[in-house]
């Protein structure tokens, strides 16, 4: 099966259908509809018509939302290195999810952290560099990314 493209058009050029399914999940996601039948009908399209393209059209600031990554760390106990790797994830603007820290052995404790990328303003790539970089991170792992 070939791989699916993703593409960034300006909604003008594109069938009036697209605008209206994304209107439709905007008024279920709110609440200001609480069925799809009644949604539809509030945008002005048929149920068919939302059905047909909601898995396949969202807004551009949709894309990247509620990415969650999970790291572990394997950090020397040192006062402050885990408030440096979070104030890194909070200055890229992630959201911390959990924390999990072992209690240090031989000056050394295991850390897992999950963060939501939604409204990340870097690339995670670069602030797993970063976080690389603080004093005290010796070993740095994704487990997942969602």
């Amino acid at each position: 099966m070939k791989e699916p493209s993703f593409y960034i058009v300006n909604s003008s050029v594109l069938p009036e259908v697209f605008s209206k399914v994304i209107e439709t999940k905007a008024l279920l996601r709110t609440g200001r509809a609480k069925t799809v039948n009644q949604a539809v009908n509030m945008a002005g399209i048929s149920r068919s018509a939302f059905y047909k393209y909601k898995d396949y059209v969202y807004p551009f600031y949709e894309t990247n939302k509620m990415k969650i990554v999970t790291i572990t760390l394997l950090l020397e106990h040192i006062p402050g290195v885990l408030s440096k790797i979070l104030d890194a994830i909070a200055r890229a603007q992630g959201s911390i999810l959990t924390i999990n820290q072992n209690i240090p052995i031989n000056d050394v404790a295991m850390v897992s952290i999950s963060f939501e990328t939604g409204r990340i303003n870097k690339d995670v790539e670069e602030l797993l560099i970063d976080i690389r970089k603080i004093p005290g991170v010796n070993n740095l792992s994704i487990v997942s990314r969602e």
